[in-house]
């Protein structure tokens, strides 16, 4: 099996821009008292959850860093909420994408790094084709124009691992905070055997911001003349 990261495709000339955030999220830490590390992570979102029932909803609207007991607090009360095996980490984010849009779409969009948008008829189109891990969430996003598409955000699992071999030596996880401090490689590796046999759209546990995909997943894409985004090679070894 090939695998493929996904990026904007930018050479199309799109114009189309989706200027939201999501509707709740967990606050960032503020200097964890064994690695004095002030950080949150980017890709731990779960559009899918809803926060509704949680009690002092407040407390999970404004961005911020605070004390890792409160992150800590805060966290135990979503977790009932989310899909089994999430991976939760400060600044995750849940439910709809809230914001505004404008401009000429394509069938995907992909102006933020770690957020992968999809119409409905191109996702509907995939799911057609048999392709597993499609899992399309509504927005709430006000389009600044007439006969705007209806975009979906696709929630992505976090499964599989980048190889050791295109990492430097990393220091083991804060055991406090669980912070590594891992930055994306220049030639980014998957380890094989960490890799998942049922689906073909995912993210990586240990680097959220790649979405990676299965040869089926972008030739299926191709086949069907869905544009916005590009495949970009991925190695995999054992």
């Amino acid at each position: 099996m090939r695998y493929f990261r996904i990026r904007e495709d930018k050479a199309l000339g799109y114009t189309g821009y989706v200027n939201a955030g999501h509707k709740w999220g967990l606050p960032g830490v503020d200097t964890c008292p064994a690695c004095k590390a002030t950080w949150s992570a980017t890709g731990t979102d779960y559009p899918s959850v809803d926060l509704s029932p949680v009690v002092a909803l407040a407390d999970f609207v404004e961005a911020r860093a605070e004390p890792i007991e409160e992150y800590e607090r805060l966290r135990e009360l979503v977790r009932p909420l989310l899909p089994p095996g999430a991976v939760v980490k400060p600044g995750s984010c849940f439910g709809p994408l809230v914001g505004t849009a404008q401009g000429r779409f394509g069938q995907f969009v992909a102006n933020y790094s770690a957020v992968l948008m999809v119409r409905r008829e191109a996702l509907e189109k995939l799911q057609a084709e048999g392709l597993r891990g499609l899992k399309g969430c509504r927005m709430e996003v006000r389009f600044r124009q007439r006969n705007s598409p209806e975009l979906l955000e696709l929630e992505l699992l976090h499964v599989g691992r980048l190889h050791p071999k295109c990492l430097p030596p990393l220091e083991p996880p804060c055991p406090r905070c669980g912070r590594q401090g891992l930055t994306m490689p220049k030639e980014p590796v998957l380890d094989a055997a960490t890799l998942p046999s049922d689906l073909d759209l995912f993210r990586l546990v240990d680097m959220a911001t790649l979405i990676v995909c299965t040869e089926r997943f972008a030739e299926a894409c191709q086949r069907l003349g869905l544009d916005g985004i590009v495949f970009l090679p991925l190695p995999a070894e054992g």
